[in-house]
């Protein structure tokens, strides 16, 4: 396993960059790193709507959360990989096609996530906005979502991990990730897959890894933060 890796480990990092285009594991992290960046504000409406009082927004939002959470990854994969080329009329690329699909799919996650944190925050958050003379849309904006953002901000990078995961899938479209490098150093060699996706499977077990040790470490920042509030002032009964 040491030699396939001292043979090929540019490859596994970059793909056949400079020759080819970027993959490897840079691209593994770009692809999670883009998509979870435009989800991020479209799971924000998503979870806007899903704690609205109105239900022309609630219903929709609900709805929209609930198909996309209840369907596998891959078939939202080969729906962007057919439906986005007869979208915009010409072929589009398979990181393009990956990165749709990731963002839709992602979405409905982060939307249950700010949601929860919105609804964790105590209701008297949004009574102080509302008494500041603040209409609700202002209390959201400038009161509960940044305090629900910031609150959330752990299992919003724990997802950031899941999709680092599922970008895995994207090899079924060809797109040049980490997986699809192991699969050509597999096809190269022949007579090793074991070891090749043994290395793989270390590969994304240690990344991830590292990646639990920032959340974890965002978890404590964020805890002692909280911890250091001053307690409000106790009033003693006249």
């Amino acid at each position: 396993m040491l030699e396939i890796l001292q043979d090929n480990w540019l490859l596994l990092l970059v793909g056949q960059y400079p020759h080819g285009p970027m993959g490897g594991l840079v691209a593994t992290l770009g692809l999670a790193a883009i998509s979870l960046a435009l989800a991020l504000p479209c799971g924000v409406l998503l979870a806007l709507g899903r704690v609205s009082p109105l239900r022309i927004f609630y219903i929709p939002s609900t709805a929209l959360v609930y198909f996309v959470r209840g369907l596998p990854l891959l078939m939202f994969i080969f729906w962007a990989y057919f439906f986005v080329p007869l979208v915009i009329g010409r072929p589009v690329a398979g990181t393009t096609t990956m990165v749709v699909a990731l963002v839709c799919y992602e979405s409905a996650y982060l939307a249950e996530i700010i949601r929860a944190g919105i609804q964790a925050l105590p209701p008297g958050q949004e009574e102080a906005g509302r008494a500041l003379g603040l209409s609700r849309m202002q209390t959201m904006r400038r009161i509960i979502l940044p305090q629900a953002l910031y609150n959330m901000l752990p299992s919003m990078l724990s997802q950031f991990i899941s999709t680092v995961k599922e970008t895995s899938l994207a090899y079924v479209i060809s797109v040049q990730e980490l997986t699809y490098a192991a699969n050509q150093i597999n096809t190269l060699l022949l007579t090793r897959p074991f070891e090749v996706f043994g290395l793989l499977a270390l590969t994304y077990f240690f990344l991830n890894l590292g990646l639990t040790g920032l959340v974890r470490l965002a978890e404590r920042r964020i805890g002692r933060r909280r911890s250091a509030r001053p307690a409000p002032p106790v009033v003693q009964p006249q």
